[in-house]
């Protein structure tokens, strides 16, 4: 039957089937999305409420999933229903650009926006731990030597089994799983160095890199590290319930919750805002932003929201984030990345 009223409600449809064919990507989505890094997430979230408080455009959605997570989103390809920045805490991949590149995505800006430090904590009503970075390794490495010049399946279950000079516990560690940029980072850093104590391991890097890798980057699965996942206020808690425990995240978050946590002192350095500024703490790591160009045109307040991440009062060393321990880029550097920034240079295809 073709009444008027069937007439009306089919009309209805049909406009509303057109309009939404004829809707422009940035009618569909109005705001900025932001995925990637936990480490990064902390910050990426202070500007963007500010940016959504103090301009007309609306604040934007910043998700925690990871650095890893946070490129295979950011690199699925481009349009209204992909990210337009990805938080990131270590360099994006050889491998990862690639993927990018498969799926459209062939420009990408680089933005390092600080400095930042992974700590080793535990509850501050616990002592304090002192430990090198070669004990750090023989703690949580899944095969350590045997003392023949060989490997064996990690038998340290205290921390004093390493040296009697570290606490009679039960070694128990939390840490970011192996989507998190702070585990590629701690592995690279903290475990490859501490690796280093052993010269024969160390002749590995050059004779079977694969090898070396292996045994420096392998971590313990028997009980004694424990993945966590990509939630770092959940580990805090745990902590504040467990003085025994130890827990693996950045610096921000130490920094964040000296009330109820401390960092553990790495190589005679305790991890705090100008060792790690100065480069004196050994388990340091650049932070970065990656934009996505093509998105400039495509949604609202992107080259905005860059600039206010790039001011003085945003990333300086008396701007907002440092507040919330991030460790500012030196003031050339700072200049640099703000010119490729702001202007929007897409950094190369194979850095």
């Amino acid at each position: 039957m073709n009444t008027p009223l069937h007439r009306r409600i089919t009309g209805a449809v049909f406009a509303a089937i057109l309009a939404g064919f004829l809707a422009t990507p940035a009618d569909a989505r109005s705001q900025i999305r932001i995925v990637g890094s936990s480490t990064v997430f902390p910050f990426s979230t202070v500007v963007a409420e500010f940016f959504g408080r103090t301009t007309d455009f609306r604040t934007p959605v910043v998700e925690s999933t990871g650095t890893g997570g946070g490129f295979k989103l950011f690199c699925a390809g481009v349009g209204e229903d992909r990210p337009d920045f990805v938080n990131a805490s270590r360099a994006i991949k050889p491998s990862e650009i690639a993927n990018c590149a498969a799926n459209g995505v062939t420009d990408i800006v680089e933005i390092q926006i600080g400095y930042d430090g992974i700590v080793l904590a535990n509850s501050a009503a616990a002592p304090v731990l002192e430990i090198s970075l070669g004990q750090l390794w023989l703690a949580l490495a899944k095969s350590v030597p045997d003392g023949s010049g060989g490997l064996m399946p990690n038998p340290n279950v205290r921390w004093s089994d390493i040296d009697p000079s570290l606490p009679n516990t039960e070694i128990q560690v939390m840490g970011p799983p192996p989507t998190s940029g702070t585990r590629d980072a701690f592995v690279e850093l903290a475990m490859e160095g501490g690796c280093a104590s052993f010269d024969w391991i160390v002749a590995l890097k050059s004779s079977d890199k694969n090898r070396f890798k292996a045994i420096c980057h392998s971590i313990r699965e028997d009980g004694a590290f424990v993945e966590a996942g990509e939630n770092d206020v959940l580990i805090i808690r745990k902590l504040e319930a467990n003085p025994d425990a130890f827990g693996i995240f950045g610096f921000s978050f130490l920094d964040q919750n000296f009330d109820v946590i401390q960092g553990s002192s790495i190589g005679g350095v305790q991890p705090n805002f100008d060792d790690i500024a100065a480069g004196l703490y050994p388990v340091s790591r650049p932070l970065f932003m990656y934009a996505k160009p093509a998105h400039a045109d495509l949604i609202p307040g992107l080259a905005e929201f860059i600039r206010e991440f790039t001011e003085e009062r945003t990333w300086g060393p008396d701007g907002y984030l440092s507040d919330r321990g991030l460790i500012p880029l030196p003031e050339i550097e700072r200049g640099a990345v703000r010119d490729v920034a702001r202007g929007l240079v897409a950094m190369a295809a194979n850095p």
